[in-house]
């Protein structure tokens, strides 16, 4: 299993970059987890568009689903070309009818998930939970059987969600704030509140994504590191993670 980041800002991508949008293959098989601004020409750099298999999104917040409607513009045309047989899948929850329906397109079908059951998609096993978040937001847990990876997607600090990524290998998680700023009301963590959920998990090692466009980032470094003894990096396009399973 390998994952790949392909945009790690959060709100808007700073030049020659993406917001949320990350790549994931098994055996062969490739997944994007979100698709946020600027993701589809970053995701090009790795991937051609007929060589998706499927997308899984997170939440509609812009910065993780902006590419959308390119990608579908994408697959129509790549399916005109012979080079797409059928519809792309692209998974997410159908809790809100208006945005469910923007995923069913002439070269895309949109598929629903829920929290609390297991989706397969291809050789990978998807878990669901609902975080703290404005707009209805749902993390991740991924598994190939032998091996995880957790995605907070965007939420606010809650104990249960050190739960949903216990004992993972590698979390993926949103660091928007700085310690002392208030990020549970915008539905963000802190680098500290990263560091704290990591250690809770008891984690393999630890990514910052989401990444504000203030401050310095390696001070969210710091502060995860105050509370988290393991490895902590800044999430940048092209970092890959290689599970051994």
């Amino acid at each position: 299993m390998e994952l790949k980041v392909i945009g790690y800002w959060g709100a808007y991508p700073e030049a020659e970059s993406a917001t949320s949008c990350y790549l994931l293959e098994q055996d062969g098989f490739k997944v994007v987890i979100d698709l946020g601004s600027g993701a589809l020409s970053r995701l090009q750099q790795y991937v051609t568009v007929d060589e998706i298999d499927a997308v899984v999104l997170s939440h509609f917040h812009h910065d993780h689903v902006a590419d959308l409607g390119s990608f579908q513009y994408a697959c129509l045309v790549q399916q005109q070309l012979k080079n797409i047989q059928g519809h792309i899948p692209i998974y997410a929850a159908d809790d809100n009818e208006t945005d469910f329906n923007q995923l069913n397109h002439v070269a895309t079908k949109g598929k629903g998930y829920q929290a609390g059951k297991d989706l397969n998609i291809g050789p990978l096993t998807f878990s669901f939970q609902k975080t703290k978040h404005p707009k209805t937001c749902y993390a991740m847990r991924v598994t190939n059987g032998e091996k995880t990876f957790v995605y907070t997607a965007d939420t606010a600090f809650f104990p249960e969600l050190a739960g949903f990524a216990k004992g993972a290998d590698l979390l993926v998680a949103e660091s928007s704030f700085y310690k002392g700023m208030d990020g549970a009301k915008a539905g963000h963590m802190t680098g500290e509140e990263c560091g704290k959920l990591a250690r809770d998990a008891s984690v393999g090692a630890l990514w910052l994504t989401h990444l504000p466009h203030f401050g310095e980032h390696d001070d969210l470094v710091n502060e995860s590191q105050s509370l988290y003894n393991g490895s902590v990096t800044l999430a940048y396009e092209g970092l890959t993670w290689r599970s051994k399973g």
